[in-house]
């Protein structure tokens, strides 16, 4: 794909439409009204998640947008609006992708129980982004441990010496 002609056809709808399905990230040199056009913007997240960089705020704030996103993307939340870093189903959606989102939820998210399992259960490490109550959940301890003992460090201190957690920690040898 020759980016001048990208670049030429910025207003033309028809063409970027071809473009975005080939490679989304081309939405980067779409003109605004373009980059606003749901349209458009759905087939270029189709495509690849990260042209949600380059879609118009409006449109950082479309749900649907956002659903598509984070299905082919899951860290591309860190682009989301405010609104959107908030929202339970899209925020879920893009952690049992990528537990990494767990860092772009906001602060009632890092304390919901499906979100922060969802998130640790491919990325352990993230619990030290859960809330503090999180991290004393035994339940989501016990999954973040199974990902990654790397992680033993951002559970709570109460859990620490339970039998189940030494279990996963030290697990105990046959003989």
């Amino acid at each position: 794909m020759d980016i001048e002609e990208v670049k030429q056809n910025a207003n033309n709808k028809e063409k970027f439409m071809e473009y975005v399905k080939e490679d989304g990230l081309v939405l980067e040199w779409a003109s605004p009204e373009l980059q606003d056009d749901k349209e458009l913007v759905m087939e270029a997240v189709k495509c690849d998640g990260g042209a949600l960089e380059f879609a118009s705020d409006r449109l950082k704030d479309d749900k649907d947008i956002l659903l598509t996103a984070v299905e082919v993307k899951g860290w591309v939340l860190c682009y989301a609006s405010e609104r959107l870093q908030a929202d339970k189903d899209v925020v879920l959606k893009a952690a049992s992708h990528d537990g990494q989102v767990l860092y772009y939820a906001s602060q009632k998210l890092r304390d919901d129980k499906d979100v922060v399992l969802a998130a640790v259960s491919n990325k352990g490490i993230i619990l030290k982004y859960a809330s503090r109550r999180m991290r004393e959940d035994k339940d989501v301890a016990i999954a973040t441990l199974k990902q990654s003992k790397k992680a033993f460090s951002y559970i709570g201190d109460t859990l620490k010496d339970d039998p189940d957690i030494q279990n996963i920690m030290n697990p105990p040898t046959d003989g």
